[in-house]
C-alpha cells in the first residue's frame, strides 16, 4: 500500500534525510517528531532500494532518484499511520511511502541514525517490487561480491517471500549462488596457504579403484586421507534431498577412512586461523589412526 506523506515546509526539493524520516514518521503513525530517535526498535524501518542504496549498493538507485520509500512494518498490532492522503498547507511537499507488512520483524541496522533493514530482507523487499531481470540480478550478484552477506540468508529471505517461483528471480540466485561458491573458493585457497598448511588436491573426485564413485570434495590430503567440503546450503527447493545425499557421501568416505570436514564460507571468512587448526589438527591425528583404504583421486 502506497500513501503521499507531508513532509516539513521548506523551500527548494526535500533531502533524502527528510524524505526517509518522513516515511518513517509516517509508518509509525507520526508520534515521532522530527529530528527525534525513532523507536521502538523494530517497530518500522527502512527496507528495499532505499535501504539498499543506505547499505552503498551501487546497482541501486540513489535516494533522490527514488519515487518512493519502502518501510517495513509489523503484520500485526494497532493501525501504523493514516490511509489516505492528507491535505496540507501551500508550500509544503509530499514524499510517498510503501508500507511492506511482515509477520517476522528483523532486527534493523542503525545507518546516519536510522533503522534500515539487513541486506537479506532488504533485497527480498527490492526484488519482489521489480519485474527487471537484469536489475534483480545485479543486486544479488553485488550482495555478494561486494561482502554485503552471504548467499544463504539472501536465499532463505526470497523463499519466505515465496519468489524462487519467479523465473527471472530462479536464475539471478544460480548465478547469485555461483557467485558466492568462488568467492567461498578463494577463501579456501587462501586458508590453505596462509596458514602454512599443505598443498592438497584440489576439486577431486574420490572413487573405489573399479567401484562406485564415493562424491567430490573440495580440497584432499590423500597421505592422510582428509578431506575438506564447503558448507553452503541454502533453503531452496530440493535442499532437502541435496543434504540427505551429502550425509550419505559423508558416512561412505567414512566408511573407507576418510576424514570428512565441512567449512562455512562464514568461518572461512571470520576465523580461518581457527578453521586451519581444525584441518592441521585432523592431518596430525591422521598418523595415529589406522590406515584409511585405498580410493582413487580422479580431477572433477
Amino acid at each position: 500500500m502506497t500513501h503521499d506523506v507531508p513532509l516539513p515546509p521548506r523551500t527548494g526539493l526535500p533531502t533524502s534525510d527528510e524524505r526517509l524520516r518522513a516515511a518513517l514518521r509516517y509508518a509509525q503513525g507520526g508520534a515521532e517528531q522530527p529530528g527525534a530517535p525513532f523507536g521502538p526498535p523494530g517497530r518500522a524501518m527502512i527496507t528495499g532500494l532505499a535501504a539498499l542504496a543506505l547499505h552503498c549498493f551501487a546497482a541501486a538507485p540513489s535516494l533522490l532518484d527514488l519515487d518512493r520509500i519502502d518501510v517495513l512494518v509489523p503484520e500485526l498490532g494497532e493501525p501504523l499511520g493514516p490511509g489516505t492522503r492528507v491535505p496540507l498547507p501551500s508550500g509544503c511537499a509530499y514524499t510517498s511511502a510503501h508500507l511492506v507488512r511482515t509477520r517476522i520483524v528483523p532486527e534493523p541496522e542503525e545507518i546516519t541514525g536510522l533503522p534500515v533493514a539487513p541486506v537479506p530482507r532488504a533485497l527480498a523487499d527490492a526484488v519482489a517490487q521489480s519485474a527487471d531481470a537484469e536489475e534483480v540480478r545485479g543486486l544479488l550478484t553485488e550482495a555478494v561480491r561486494g561482502g554485503h552477506c552471504e548467499p544463504q540468508p539472501v536465499v532463505r529471505e526470497l523463499t519466505r517471500a515465496r519468489l524462487l517461483g519467479l523465473p527471472h528471480v530462479a536464475d539471478a540466485v544460480e548465478s547469485l549462488l555461483a557467485e558466492g561458491r568462488a568467492l567461498t573458493e578463494g577463501l579456501l585457497y587462501a586458508m590453505v596457504f596462509g596458514q602454512g598448511l599443505p598443498d592438497p588436491c584440489w576439486n577431486v573426485e574420490l572413487r573405489v579403484p573399479g567401484g562406485p564413485h564415493l562424491g567430490a570434495v573440495d580440497a584432499y590430503w590423500p597421505d592422510q586421507a582428509v578431506a575438506v567440503e564447503i558448507d553452503a546450503r541454502s533453503p531452496r527447493a530440493g535442499a532437502e534431498a541435496a543434504w540427505d545425499a551429502c550425509t550419505h557421501k559423508r558416512e561412505s568416505l567414512e566408511q573407507f577412512g576418510v576424514t570428512v570436514l565441512h567449512v562455512t564460507p562464514e568461518k572461512l571468512r571470520e576465523a580461518p586461523a581457527q578453521q586451519a587448526a581444525v584441518v592441521r589438527t585432523a592431518l596430525m591425528a591422521a598418523a595415529e589412526q589406522p590406515p584409511a583404504e585405498y580410493v582413487a583421486v580422479l580431477p572433477r
